[in-house]
């Protein structure tokens, strides 16, 4: 019969859970909304966790390291930000859960998004 340490058993567990933590992670995605253009990006995220919701959502765009806050709109739940310039895409998401749960997104909106399109993380 083998026999496992318990620092063995414990490497185990902790395995087992961070893969069921991936594999069991909420699904994202983003909607572009009525009013984006090519300074302004307006985002219905969808987060599908039950009891949780978005705290916060910051985007990054192409060839920049500054992350930037977006504003969520009080009527319909969106967030949205404004620039001086155009935006350049693709764009990478960040975001942060009121119950703590943190996940980047990279490339998630294409340079030549649609309004109405829904895009999904790449992970999925």
């Amino acid at each position: 019969m083998a026999r496992f340490s318990s620092s063995g058993l414990l490497a185990l567990a902790v395995a087992a859970t961070l893969f069921a933590g991936v594999w069991c992670a909420p699904k994202v995605t983003f909607t572009v909304e009525k009013g984006s253009d090519p300074k302004k990006i307006v985002l219905q995220v969808k987060y599908d966790k039950e009891g949780d919701s978005m705290a916060e959502v910051e985007l990054k765009q192409k060839g920049s390291n500054e992350w930037l806050a977006m504003s969520k709109c009080k009527d319909t739940g969106a967030w949205k930000y404004e620039s001086p310039e155009p935006l350049k895409c693709p764009l990478n998401i960040r975001f942060q859960s009121e119950k703590g749960m943190r996940n980047v997104f990279d490339d998630v909106i294409p340079e030549n998004y649609k309004i109405g399109s829904t895009y999904s993380p790449q992970e999925y």
